[in-house]
């Protein structure tokens, strides 16, 4: 824990320091910013009036460094936390539990960002929980909180309709064509979701999102192996920003969804998605058709010339076709000339 000269002077005024109380709120808050998550959380047991300065001051928390009795110490210290807008409780073995995110839910209604991915544990009271106590929620990670029921995300997003990213990468039973029409119905400000594994998710679900959810930048549909050309035909004439779409192992994906990702280019540019200063670099970015061994070349190829931050050169990889060994001689426009770019974040994880 971080330790105080009980004879400090602060500035020039001689105003000593004999107790724990003594220290200013701006010094505490200032010295709070620069220890550790785990530090921060023992200091707001030390003494009333520290718990008083934390609970106002600190806005983010991780307790991923906990590997153990992670459940029983957010039951215990999330009433100290009550603004906080960030919380990551990513953990590497199961701790957390419904109780805690009911306790965390109760007190944290500012909360903007949830990580709650490998929680296994976890049933639906806790998305229940969230439902009631976090309404102002932007991003939530439930990646691999595989007993979530789709009823329970459906109702999620009946109070949290402000979500702009979605991570539900292995959440098999909650990510249904059931739910994906909720998220559609009522989030309406998505940018972000990823599928991932996801393998009761069919063309009804994604066509729902690409109505409902226009501002959709990521989609990761990888391995979701249902879905068909109609799932990509919709985004593509729905979603006028859309920069990064994995299709990893979507094997009834075929030429026809290329084309029409290659023509949407000009679709956006119709509808002004895109100003002429700025139309090569927006558009698709990152593409992982790997897998889709349907596909051919000059259809993969159509859409690498109409979107130029598409690259197959070493280095800059963005467009994917692992697996896909007839996909070879599809080149990128800079041929592997052009300075290296910056890479674009992955939105979906």
């Amino acid at each position: 824990m971080v330790g105080f000269d009980a004879s400090m002077v602060i500035g020039g005024g001689g105003a000593s320091i004999s107790h724990w109380n003594d220290i200013p709120v701006e010094l505490l808050l200032q010295i709070l910013s620069l220890v550790d998550d785990q530090t921060v959380i023992v200091a707001s047991g030390v003494c009333h009036g520290w718990r008083e300065v934390i609970c106002w001051g600190v806005t983010r928390l991780s307790f991923s460094w906990c590997k153990k009795n992670m459940n029983n110490l957010i039951l215990s210290t999330a009433p100290r936390f009550t603004k906080l807008q960030t919380l990551v409780l990513r953990q590497h073995t199961p701790q957390l539990q419904d109780d805690a995110v009911e306790k965390m839910a109760a007190y944290c209604h500012e909360l903007q960002e949830l990580d709650l991915s490998k929680s296994f544990l976890l049933t639906d009271r806790s998305l229940y929980a969230l439902a009631r106590g976090c309404p102002n929620l932007l991003k939530l990670n439930i990646s691999g909180c595989s007993d979530f029921s789709d009823t329970a995300l459906g109702h999620l997003t009946q109070y949290c309709q402000k979500l702009k990213l979605l991570n539900l990468c292995g959440c098999v039973r909650a990510a249904t064509d059931r739910a994906l029409k909720a998220i559609g119905y009522n989030c309406h400000e998505l940018q972000s979701l990823n599928l991932g594994w996801c393998h009761h998710v069919g063309d009804e679900g994604v066509k729902s999102l690409a109505y409902g959810c226009p501002d959709l930048r990521a989609v990761d549909l990888c391995g979701c192996v249902l879905i068909t050309d109609a799932s990509v035909i919709a985004l593509a004439n729905n979603c006028l920003y859309l920069r990064s779409l994995g299709l990893y192992y979507c094997q009834n994906i075929t030429d026809q969804a290329m084309y029409s990702l290659a023509q949407s280019r000009m679709g956006k540019v119709e509808h002004g998605a895109w100003s002429p200063r700025s139309r090569n670099e927006e558009g698709l970015m990152n593409l992982n058709i790997s897998q889709c061994t349907a596909l051919t070349p000059p259809a993969v190829q159509a859409v690498c010339d109409s979107f130029p931050d598409l690259h197959t050169c070493p280095g800059r990889h963005s467009l994917i076709t692992s697996g896909c060994l007839n996909l070879n001689s599809v080149r990128c426009k800079c041929g592997g000339l052009q300075p290296h770019r910056r890479l674009m974040p992955n939105l979906a994880h």
